[in-house]
This record gives C-alpha cells, structure tokens and sequence, in this order.
C-alpha cells in the first residue's frame, strides 16, 4: 500500500489502550541547522545528542513504544521525505506513514492524520508530538504522556504538556495557567501567549504561572476534527474529502494531492489552540528540549573538560564552551577561541558566536533569495 492513508478498521478495540495513538509531526526542515540540516535531510533525520545513534525522529518513536505498538504509530511527513522516513523507521507499517504533498504547518498536518485515524478507530485518543524534540529522562516522559492521554480519553478535552521554564528564555511560547490544578495534575490554560522579550520572559519565571508551550497535544479524533472544523471552517471541505477518502479504505493519496494545496499553512496554536475552549495543560520536567539551534548542543550532548560539544574528527586547544561539527571526513582544529558554533559539511561551513545560532536562518533564506539552491 502507498504511503498516506490507514485501511479503515471495523473490530472493536477490546481495551482501552487499543484506542491510543502517537502521531508525530515529521514534515519540518530544520533551518537553524544549516547546513547540516537540508531539505533532503531535515532536523529530524540527524542524530543529535539521541543514545544509539537514533535520530531525532528514530528516537521519538521509540520513546512512545512503552505508550503505544508501533501499529499504531502515524508518522506524518513531505512527499519528498518519505525515503528519508522510511529508512529511519523501516519497521514502520507503510499504511502508517502519511505523506503530505506540499506542507501547510501543523493544523492540516494534524487534520490529515485525525481524518486518517477517525476512518480506523471512531474513539481513537491522539498524542501529538513533534519528530525534532530530545527528552532526557523517557521513563518521566511515558508516565506523564500516559496520564494525559487518560485525562484527554476519559473528559473528552485537550491536554497539552508545558515545560516547566528553568530560565527566563526568549525563543519559547508560553502557557499561562491557573494557579491550581483543577483536573489532577492538569492546570486550567488561561492563555497561550507569544516569544516573550528578556524583560517579560523573566517576569513570567518568577511568576511561576508561565510554562514553556512544549508543542505536544493530547486529544480525541472526534474533539480536534470538531475543533478544526469550528475555528478553520475554510478548511471543512478537503477535511470532509480527506475523511470521505480514507472511510472507504482505499487509497487516499490522489484526494490529498488534489485539496492539500489549497489549505491555508497554518499552525495548531495559531489556527485552534488560542480560540478553543477548556484546555488544560500538564507540568512536566523530563529534561526537555526543543534542539532549535546549534547551541542545543551544548545542553544535550556530552562535554569534554573544557565546555565543548564535538561531533567528528575534531582537535580544539586552549578553547571553550564551543560546538563543532564536522561531517565532511576532514580534520577541524579550533584553537584559542570560545562561545563558537562550526560546522562543516562536504559543501558548506557554518562558523558564528553562539550567542547568533538563531540567525542560521538567516542564511538559508539568504540562499533561498540568491537563487543557491544547491546549498539547501
């Protein structure tokens, strides 16, 4: 069967946790990551800080196996990385992959797996959750995605996880929540609020109201196909062709290439999550991190004595607290500096203060206007 839609499934789960699914999000490109980061090579595909030699999305998976089988694993990404997807999961069901034709953001890709998901099991409860991020500590990882799914099954309501800020940081979204839980370990969402300046960023740490929006949704089929509906109606009609075509088991891939295009690229937060009502989120410390730039590095990988993250032939001397990457089979020396970011590639060399990981993006929409596709 051709990757992009799940056979419809009439038998009857005969526990609840037959009704439980993972999605994960695997359609993005990684831009703070040049140039290791490429579109035919994308964040999710590198492995980065993952025991194992996993990659970031091998390790996604795997860490939501003692939550739910593999069957019942979605993997939503591009057309164009399906290669890339199926030889870091070649274990995965290939009904269970999703492939998307062009990307839209995360409310269509989440839209194309619930309609997917609804066809196979009417009462399906969905963790959603991106392929890219690294979790430290998974045994606290599964204990709390296990409780948010109950929560979200049993009361039929969107769950979300919030990380817990350990420093007033600027690059995150947050949460803001209610000052108890109100559902177990679950706080009231009072609002999501946007990347927050250094000023306000510290305000909310010392509030201890804010938590870092970790972009992991908990949910039914039925609830979010609802939600989707009711806050993006522009949308209704390829959901309804999409659902339409995976009800009837069969090959959904021609409807997808047809309605796909013409969805707004909006993401989940924007297009639902802001507007719903009744969400909760649930606090979690398992050494989360989002691996946003190339200074993730530095909190998620070994160091040697002297502060630095290397990957690949490397000699540094008389340096500091640097990350340096090689992938080009050549030798990278760093001596007498500090706080840097390099990275080689067989083609290209990123070389930046740490402090200006961020602006990686910068280059590659750089490239993009300069035409230098070859580089991306």
């Amino acid at each position: 069967m051709r990757p992009g839609i799940m056979p419809a499934v009439h038998t009857m789960p005969t526990s609840d946790s037959q009704h439980l699914y993972a999605v994960i999000m695997a359609g993005g490109g990684g831009t703070r990551l040049w140039p290791a980061s490429r579109r035919r090579r994308a964040k999710q595909f590198l492995a980065l800080g993952t025991a194992g030699g996993r990659s970031l999305l091998g390790a996604t998976v795997h860490r939501m196996r003692s939550v739910c089988d593999l069957d019942r694993t979605l993997v939503v990404a591009a057309a164009s990385q399906v290669p890339d997807v199926q030889a870091a999961l070649p274990e995965l069901p290939a009904a269970n992959l999703l492939a998307e034709p062009c990307g839209r953001n995360t409310a269509p890709c989440i839209g194309f797996a619930a309609e997917a998901l609804f066809a196979r099991d009417p009462a399906a409860v969905l963790a959603v959750l991106p392929a890219d991020h690294h979790i430290a500590n998974e045994a606290a990882f599964a204990d709390v995605v296990t409780q948010v799914l109950a929560l979200a099954g049993a009361e039929d309501r969107i769950v979300t996880l919030g990380v817990r800020p350990t420093r007033p940081e600027t690059g995150y979204g947050y949460i803001r929540t209610s000052a108890a839980p109100t559902h177990g370990i679950a706080y009231d969402v009072e609002a999501f609020v946007e990347k927050p300046d250094g000023v306000t960023a510290r305000r909310y740490l010392e509030s201890g109201r804010y938590l870092w929006n970790s972009g992991m949704f908990f949910f039914t089929a039925a609830r979010i196909r609802a939600e989707l509906r009711r806050h993006l109606p522009d949308m209704t009609a390829a959901f309804d062709a999409i659902g339409a075509a995976c009800a009837g088991g069969g090959d959904a891939t021609p409807v997808v290439a047809r309605v796909y295009p013409g969805l707004r690229a909006i993401s989940i937060d924007y297009g639902v999550m802001e507007k719903a009502d009744g969400i909760l989120v649930a606090p979690a410390e398992f050494g989360w991190n989002d691996v946003g730039s190339w200074t993730a590095l530095s909190a998620i990988s070994e160091h040697d004595a002297d502060g630095n993250v290397t990957v690949g032939e490397t000699l540094l001397r008389r340096a500091h607290d640097n990350v340096v990457v090689t992938e080009s089979g050549q030798l990278v020396s760093v001596v007498g500096a500090d706080g840097l970011v390099v990275v080689v590639t067989r083609d290209a060399i990123l070389v930046c203060p740490k402090d200006h990981a961020q602006e990686v993006r910068d280059v590659v929409a750089e490239l993009e206007r300069r035409g230098l596709d070859r580089y991306l």
